[in-house]
């Protein structure tokens, strides 16, 4: 992930008091949740969203995602929030 999107992986996730997410940008902070084995469904959990939120508020990032996919070389899947998503928008029609 964090190759794709010319980032910075975080070593020891989570066990830092100031380094925060999986994978960090410029503007954004990404946590991953990839599968190490194919798998036909892949269930979100809430807590995710608001953790990583938080930290990307923490670190003063303008944008978070949670990144997932169904196993080994499938596509990954960003989840952003409807604001996000709404900014994506307003950005492609004044392209």
């Amino acid at each position: 992930i964090a190759e794709a999107v010319g980032g910075k992986r975080t070593a020891n996730t989570g066990a830092t008091a100031f380094q925060k997410g999986d994978v960090s940008t410029d503007n954004w902070l990404l946590e991953a949740k990839t599968c190490i084995k194919h798998q036909k469904s892949f269930s979100l959990k809430e807590e995710w969203f608001e953790k990583n939120k938080q930290e990307s508020l923490f670190m003063g990032k303008d944008y978070s995602a949670v990144v997932f996919n169904f196993g080994p070389d499938q596509p990954n899947y960003y989840v952003i929030d409807e604001l996000t998503f709404k900014e994506l928008l307003e950005y492609q029609k004044g392209r």
